[in-house]
């Protein structure tokens, strides 16, 4: 499939090394580890700690009670706006809290309710969870799943509604998400994305793309710490028509009304659900204030150059297949026998990736703190690891 036309998300150019400010100091990593795993688990922004001091000793241990009036009680809708500078979207259309499954469940019920249509379409080569989302999802509404390739979903009138990651977690490859979008929409059919391994890696157009739902975690590259809680996006005009399935007292009109019959609110305050988590919310919070001078097509440009020099060392030092096309995310993948073995000697080492079964190494580029010194050192470490 080929990549978006937007030319921050093809293959790098020349590139201002000037204008791409690498804010490592800005964050908390061990002394002498080149950590390549943001794709798994963002490295922790320096005041994030002393943030949530404040928030336990004071918020909560001498305002108490009070400061769910005094900020808490609007901090997902706050905080979603925040993300939602970063994909694309209006103020008023996300909402943070719950996981990523959560939120894949509600985004593909709230999607298929009502249809006539018999089938979910999930990319073959997704993240479980989500297939195992979408399976639930369809035995519920009594629909059938069919899993296909993004390159060739063969979409018809009897497709309700598709389910894309817009990277794939295992190879990194960057899906078009214009171009998907509007083969959904050709045959009348909704589109769900998942943005867990894009959100922070590049622009993304969710309002100008026309696109009915998407999720996401916080986790990775936008350094919201271990489990922080996700994202879901809903468009102003589909609020008023998506029901929540699960209808938790966070998202009803009148909340401390206490009425025995759920009214959701108007807005995307109905996509919530339960009391929201505030520590980690809050750390999220804190952790997304490295985000707001960042320009996403520099970040962009300053990833391909990243992931390009790591894998122009990768090939010439080590003779392993890089798998991620050139169309991709901030990952690199490459195939290696003993994936297992090869990674924990590598993390020994002090380079720090991940590794999926049963062959693939994988390497998260976070341009905010992964220097040019860390992409070539990480090749040369791997390349005396495997020789």
């Amino acid at each position: 499939m080929a990549g978006e036309a937007h030319p921050t998300i093809g293959v790098p150019g020349a590139v201002d090394r000037e204008e791409l400010r690498v804010k490592r100091e800005l964050f908390d990593i061990p002394e002498g580890v080149i950590y390549l795993d943001g794709n798994s688990l963002g490295a922790p922004p320096r005041h994030v700690a002393e943030r949530m001091q404040e928030v336990v000793k004071h918020q909560w241990g001498e305002r108490l009670i009070r400061s769910w009036t005094e900020g808490w009680w609007e901090a997902p809708q706050r905080i979603g706006d925040r993300i939602g500078r970063l994909i694309g979207s209006a103020p008023g259309q996300v909402v943070v809290g719950d996981s990523t499954s959560v939120n894949v469940f509600k985004a593909l019920m709230g999607a298929v309710k009502g249809t006539s249509r018999t089938e979910i379409v999930c990319d073959e080569s997704t993240f479980p969870t989500d297939g195992y989302i979408a399976q639930s999802v369809a035995s519920l509404a009594g629909l059938k799943i069919r899993a296909a390739r993004p390159s060739s979903l063969d979409l018809t009138e009897d497709t309700a509604v598709v389910l894309l990651n817009h990277v794939d977690y295992r190879t990194g490859e960057l899906h078009d998400m214009k171009a998907l979008t509007e083969q959904a929409h050709g045959v009348g059919a909704q589109v769900v994305w998942d943005l867990c391994h894009s959100a922070g890696v590049l622009p993304i157009e969710l309002d100008a793309l026309g696109v009915d739902f998407a999720i996401g975690c916080t986790y990775k590259f936008l350094n919201g710490g271990p489990g922080s809680p996700a994202f879901i996006y809903v468009p102003q005009h589909k609020q008023g028509t998506f029901e929540n399935p699960l209808s938790g007292w966070n998202g009803h009109r009148e909340p401390f009304a206490m009425e025995p019959a759920y009214e959701p609110d108007p807005g995307i305050v109905r996509a919530r659900v339960g009391t929201p988590d505030i520590l980690s919310m809050l750390a999220l919070d804190a952790a997304l204030d490295v985000w707001d001078d960042v320009d996403l097509a520099e970040l962009r440009q300053r990833g391909l150059a990243l992931t390009a020099l790591f894998r122009k060392h990768v090939e010439k030092l080590t003779g392993l297949e890089v798998i991620t096309p050139e169309v991709r995310g901030n990952q690199i993948s490459v195939r290696c026998p003993d994936a297992g073995t090869v990674m924990r000697e590598l993390i020994a080492r002090g380079v720090i990736g991940d590794h999926r079964p049963p062959d693939v190494l994988r390497f998260g580029f976070a341009p905010l703190y992964v220097t040019d010194e860390d992409a070539i050192k990480a090749a040369e470490i791997l390349a005396d690891v495997t020789r």
